[in-house]
């Protein structure tokens, strides 16, 4: 895959979250997807990927702060004891 690929893909990822996060629409990167789809299926692709990478580490991150804070919740609750 060419660095130009790369590049437009994760720039148009980064913008196309900051969309999903202003709008809620979770499921516009789809919409965006389909349009790249119809001009270039190899940015399409590359977008994709730099999309479910996203998604995957921030559903990741959310899952470490909560696992991070039940455990200081707990730890707060024996030294109150």
């Amino acid at each position: 895959m060419s660095d130009t690929i790369t590049i437009l893909a994760a720039k148009l990822a980064e913008d196309t979250m900051k969309v999903m996060d202003e709008t809620g629409q979770d499921r516009f990167y789809v919409e965006v997807g389909d349009v790249l789809g119809a001009a270039s299926q190899s940015l399409e692709e590359a977008f994709l990927t730099e999309i479910r990478v996203r998604l995957a580490e921030r559903k990741a991150r959310q899952f470490l702060i909560k696992r991070l804070s039940d455990h200081r919740s707990k730890v707060k609750a024996i030294e109150k004891q």
